[in-house]
């Protein structure tokens, strides 16, 4: 059955052609088990013509939407009683309505069939002594299959409609989901890749400082050698704490064990941070206005990281015997953040675009960083020399 099925669905115009042999058959044997019946040919003619509306509706409805109507008018005026093959005319009013075509033939389908009951009684009354409400129940009898058909075609349109509209609305969520995470996929690479930046280049800068310095000393002084040592082991402990967190993030699935990942840094760990870039040789002040308070989230670990970035780059580009100073304001509705080195401070082309080496990523994933919880930032070179990047990040979240 499922192939037969298959079969009729991808031949529709065979399907057409099949019927309309059959509606031409049975109306040659009508015609012919009526001797009296003439004219003869223009019954013949009309079954041939309406077998034709049959076979092609699919291919043209509305040309034989039209040429059924022309053969019901011929009919009228050549006095050729309705019979057999004017059953095409019901098939192509219900072919004309579910038709996805101009709201005019669908008009003109229903239109007609409604209209081709009172002009058959008109034409051709019944015989015998019939009371005029006999006369109209029976033609409102003979409208109803015109109807009928107009009706169930329109509500195959109508559903074919809805199911084409539902299938075009789930294609186009399809699309929008798949767009959406690919977003947020780009969004959460590039929230790994400002953290690794941030984690590495903050660890390894300090590390590779540590190392030089203790190079320079290990023959004149062993004990500072010793103690650049320890200070690179403890870098390198806490930049693997950090990339096991944030590769921790990249997991699912697996089960967390107690203690696998550290908690995101916040304001509170900027002291320390200042700590560690003192005992790596920088000179940096820390000073802290207004009332500290707890900070949201995402605002406590966009200013550590503006703070971290900011004197990684100092220790990178400040040159020697440069000092430092962090800034920390509490206001009211957010916090300000001021860090400024009297160095020498980064070339112009690093912090602008990118730099055309490539470099310069730093300051990109600051501002991206403040834009995120809808702050504001400013970084470049201080007057008189040396670099300031200066921010304001809101406490309530950014709409």
């Amino acid at each position: 059955m499922q192939r037969l099925y298959d079969f009729i669905r991808s031949h529709p115009t065979g399907v057409d052609v099949f019927w309309a042999v059959v509606l031409l058959g049975f109306s040659g044997l009508w015609i012919g088990s009526m001797p009296a019946l003439e004219p003869v040919l223009g019954y013949a003619a009309v079954a041939v013509l309406f077998s034709l509306v049959v076979a092609l509706r699919r291919r043209a409805p509305e040309r034989m939407l039209l040429l059924a109507v022309a053969l019901g008018l011929v009919q009228l005026a050549f006095d050729i009683e309705t019979f057999m093959a004017d059953f095409a005319m019901l098939v192509v009013i219900f072919t004309v309505a579910a038709h996805d075509g101009p709201r005019w033939a669908s008009r003109l389908a229903l239109v007609g069939g409604l209209c081709a009951a009172p002009l058959s009684q008109l034409r051709w009354p019944l015989e015998g002594t019939v009371s005029v409400p006999a006369q109209v129940f029976f033609t409102v009898i003979m409208a109803v299959p015109f109807a009928l058909a107009w009706v169930l075609g329109d509500s195959l349109r109508t559903r074919r409609a809805y199911f084409a509209q539902l299938e075009e609305k789930a294609s186009r969520l399809e699309r929008e989901r798949e767009a959406q995470a690919k977003v947020a996929v780009a969004a959460e690479r590039a929230r790994i890749a400002r953290e690794l930046h941030d984690v590495v280049a903050h660890n390894v800068s300090v590390m590779v400082v540590q190392a030089d310095g203790a190079a320079y000393v290990m023959d004149t002084s062993p004990e500072t050698a010793k103690q650049a040592l320890e200070t690179i082991s403890t870098t390198g402990r806490q930049a693997l704490a950090e990339m096991r967190r944030l590769l921790g993030i990249l997991r699912t699935g697996e089960h967390r064990e107690a203690g696998e990942y550290v908690p995101q840094p916040d304001v509170e760990q900027i002291e320390e941070l200042v700590e560690q870039v003192r005992g790596a040789g920088l000179t940096v002040d820390l000073t802290v206005e207004g009332t500290p308070r707890e900070l949201p989230t995402g605002v406590g670990l966009t200013a550590y990281r503006i703070v971290q970035e900011a004197l990684t780059n100092t220790r990178k580009h400040g040159g020697p015997d440069v000092g430092a100073s962090v800034r920390l304001v509490y206001f009211d509705d957010g916090l300000g953040l001021l860090v400024e080195d009297d160095g020498r401070g980064a070339p112009q082309e690093m912090y602008e675009d990118g730099g055309a080496d490539g470099r310069g990523h730093g300051l990109i994933g600051m501002r991206e960083r403040v834009g995120m919880v809808g702050g504001t930032l400013d970084a470049g070179p201080r007057p008189g020399g040396g670099f300031r990047i200066s921010a304001l990040l809101p406490l309530k979240p950014a709409h």
